[in-house]
């Protein structure tokens, strides 16, 4: 089997060829392909191009590997599998806001080994391979380590369906006076990254799907960090949780009695 960092190495280079292309052809205001789980969970033109191109140059390299698309679905099988969120952070992609990647991940038997989340607007892209750690522009990335919950810089991010939102307001009412303050960029890949570059402390979020937190989990972790769910569980789009060691159990300590992944 290759070596974890060959994974990494050809992730990075179909989305460096996919950031490329999204920023070619995205006209002034994308237009809306249609919604998702709700009106306000879009999708446009683009994110299918993204993720077609993204699959084509996969197949042309690896044609027996599955592929996990945000848009496309789950294809193929094996044990080599590749999680693809074509455009992370739509909304921003479409209105013209600067938080939006592309993110590319690869599991083998059911672990993430390689991850990378290309910031395109910021020129940003964020590599991770296991055990080999994460990297920007040839800097190893260390996550904050020793901030306490009070002063601690926290992101999130909200779901689109009305419930689930008014849920995740009474959480974040009572975040919001034990923590330094709170930041919602609109990427949970972006986020994730932020963490591992000590941009922010910590990121928790319900509702993140795979493709949104596999490469930028990777990242978050081979930086120091922990990534899980609540009550020892995986990180999964029940709940999403990321911080450094100890922060990570003081956050956990907060959210778990606010019962976050109920949707009413």
């Amino acid at each position: 089997m290759e070596k974890v960092g060959v994974f990494a190495h050809l992730a990075e280079e179909i989305a460096r060829e996919a950031g490329e292309m999204l920023v070619a052809k995205r006209p002034a205001r994308p237009e809306v392909l249609a919604t998702k789980s709700s009106p306000t969970d879009v999708v446009t033109e683009l994110d299918k191009a993204s993720e077609a191109l993204i699959r084509s140059r996969i197949r042309a390299v690896r044609p027996d590997d599955a592929i996990l698309g945000e848009e496309g679905g789950s294809t193929g099988g094996g044990r080599v599998r590749w999680i693809v969120d074509p455009i992370d952070g739509t909304v921003n992609f479409l209105y013209g806001l600067p938080e939006w990647a592309v993110s590319i991940a690869v599991e083998i038997d059911g672990e993430v080994v390689a991850g990378v989340v290309n910031v395109v607007p910021r020129g940003e892209v964020f590599t991770a391979a296991k055990g080999e750690g994460a990297w920007l522009a040839g800097q190893r990335l260390r996550c904050n380590t020793g901030v306490p919950l009070e002063r601690a810089l926290i992101a999130t991010g909200f779901g689109y369906e009305v419930g689930r939102r008014t849920v995740q307001a009474e959480v974040l009412a009572q975040v919001v006076p034990r923590v330094r303050d709170i930041r919602r960029g609109g990427s949970a890949a972006s986020d994730l990254c932020s963490v591992a570059a000590g941009r922010v402390d910590g990121y928790y979020e319900r509702g993140p799907q795979a493709w949104d937190y596999a490469a930028g989990g990777l990242v978050a972790t081979e930086a120091g960090a922990v990534i899980g769910g609540l009550n020892g569980r995986p990180a999964s789009p029940d709940f999403t949780l990321c911080a450094a060691p100890a922060l990570f159990e003081e956050l956990h300590g907060l959210l778990a009695p606010l019962d976050p992944e109920r949707d009413t």
